[in-house]
């Protein structure tokens, strides 16, 4: 009497389509949570940004508000008014992009800058995120939820 060793081709197709269900259940779940990571992300820098435009302008109050290559620094960073070393590389370095978000910082109006404006938008709209993000002088993170990402604004809902 011969014995048989091992799994037929039936059985490990089997296990092939039962892996493969599962793959399919989990990798969407997969990519919400990374976007929903990503957004928490862009409003944590948003807010460090928003914290970092307030320092600066209080320590340079001839200057005021300014952009995000002031606001940083190359590594080791001196503290100067081109180089405020308060926020981090990733962000206020070219090209801005920091866990799937790109971001933007400027003054506006006439030295001294009285007003700001910060906007992140995600790199690639519905894969790295689906919202984008906004603050301006009153410090209100705003964001967009509306399909294809248009760039958040003033007139954009605070988040809460």
């Amino acid at each position: 009497m011969k014995t048989q060793r091992g799994f037929s081709l039936i059985e490990l197709l089997i296990v092939v389509a039962i892996i493969l269900i599962i793959a399919a259940i989990a990798v969407p779940n997969l990519l919400r949570s990374r976007m929903a990571a990503n957004e928490a992300s862009a409003v944590g820098a948003v807010r460090t940004v928003t914290t970092a435009e307030v320092t600066y302008s209080t320590t340079n109050p001839a200057i005021g508000y300014t952009d995000l290559v002031t606001l940083g620094g190359a590594s080791p960073c001196t503290p100067s008014t081109t180089t405020a070393c308060i926020l981090d590389p990733a962000i206020s370095t070219a090209p801005f992009i920091k866990s799937g978000y790109t971001f933007a910082a400027a003054p506006t109006g006439a030295q001294p800058y009285e007003t700001y404006t910060v906007n992140a938008n995600p790199v690639t709209c519905g894969s790295t995120g689906l919202r984008t993000f906004y603050a301006d002088t009153p410090h209100v993170i705003r964001y967009d939820a509306s399909a294809g990402c248009p760039p958040a604004g003033a007139a954009s809902p605070p988040l809460e």
